[in-house]
């Protein structure tokens, strides 16, 4: 499978699937003497980890009850808790299959799911227990090189930031960092993620699901990140989001709102002061042609409801015929049929808050790599 490897100077290529014995990751590029350590990489995945309680340790009725320990390995490129500049290998295993919820959708197509895309460009050899290599489970991998990204960031002084600001048809009215960790949504308002909560709860009971909206706030990078056209900084951040299989929408800095902007009002004026150059707005989301211009680089990525909900579906099942060409000759042959389908097995109601440190890890790995590029 191509287009498994995400970056050019810092890359990472990830591998498994969701039911198969784990997942992992190959990162390379990654500069000598940089601190790594299994409790900084664990710190990361914990946040994404299935089956994770509320911070007040109630049950999150958001996620999926798949509970799976996301316990990583360091299998190569670091000793002494320092990276050797060699490819870092890393090995999250699987614990907690439950393969035999997927044995009805051997041959049916999931609404809302990659089922039908796989089947069609491999030819029908594709994992459909979970989704295999579709499934959301890979992002574990991108969480694990995210954490060891983020230690180069760390390095200079960069800081990300990333929490839910809409949910099941609630938006925050507040932003209180310290909030985010406080609640099980990620949300930086804590009256705004109870509402949150309460919604999907009675979505939950009714087998729905629901979508939202992530931010990204990125601070601290250093002006002339990014290169000119076509690797342009919101341009790799866009593709890395949009490489997350939930995410179906990116803005960066005033996003859509542009549209119906003026210049007078979007431009984002400058003056001087003691010698150095400040933006009295942040229209632009602290990127200009493609380049960090010092600004916080602040997007927002949409989140669509989770496509496994526990309502009866129309979709398509693949059958195979036998056609008898003569006495001797059988050909088996494709054709599919109308069904409804009840989907079992766990499943996540709102995946916001899993989102929200895949949407840091991605950001991470984008920055550090293009930083690598820059040279600095």
């Amino acid at each position: 499978m191509a287009g498994s490897t995400f970056g050019k100077q810092f890359t990472v290529t990830t591998f498994g699937e969701s039911h198969g014995a784990g997942i992992g990751c190959i990162i390379d590029g990654c500069p000598a003497g940089i601190t790594i350590t299994k409790e900084i990489i664990q710190k990361a995945l914990d946040k994404r980890r299935p089956g994770a309680p509320s911070p007040d340790g109630s049950a999150n009725s958001a996620v999926t009850k798949r509970v799976e320990p996301d316990s990583v390995e360091i299998l190569s490129g670091v000793f002494n808790d320092k990276s050797e500049g060699t490819p870092i290998a890393l090995f999250i295993r699987n614990t907690s299959q439950h393969s035999s919820d997927y044995n009805n959708l051997k041959d049916v197509f999931r609404p809302g799911h990659a089922d039908f895309t796989f089947d069609a460009k491999y030819k029908g050899f594709r994992d459909y227990r979970g989704g295999g290599r579709s499934s959301g489970r890979e992002t574990a991998a991108r969480v694990a090189a995210g954490a060891v990204a983020n230690q180069i960031l760390i390095q200079k002084g960069i800081k990300i930031t990333a929490y839910t600001t809409k949910a099941a048809g609630i938006e925050i009215s507040k932003k209180d960092f310290s909030q985010i960790e406080q609640n099980s949504m990620r949300a930086p308002d804590n009256d705004a993620a109870k509402l949150m909560q309460e919604k999907i709860k009675e979505l939950q009971a009714a087998g729905n699901s629901a979508g939202g909206i992530i931010e990204c706030v990125i601070q601290n990078c250093p002006i002339g990140v990014g290169e000119p056209v076509f690797d342009k900084l919101d341009a790799e951040l866009a593709k890395a989001m949009l490489s997350i299989g939930a995410i179906k929408g990116f803005e960066i800095g005033d996003g859509f709102a542009v549209a119906d902007s003026f210049g007078s009002e979007n431009n984002d004026k400058m003056h001087t002061s003691n010698g150095k150059i400040y933006f009295e707005t942040n229209h632009a989301g602290g990127v200009l042609g493609g380049i960090s211009n010092g600004n916080d680089i602040i997007f927002r990525v949409a989140v669509k409801p989770v496509p496994s909900i526990f309502q009866s579906q129309k979709t398509v099942k693949k059958v195979k015929i036998c056609e008898d060409l003569s006495e001797d000759i059988q050909i088996d042959k494709t054709t599919y049929e109308n069904i409804d389908l009840e989907i079992q097995g766990r499943h996540d109601v709102c995946l916001c808050p899993r989102i929200v440190p895949v949407v840091e890890a991605m950001s991470a790995i984008t920055l550090a790599d293009l930083i690598l590029r820059k040279g600095d």
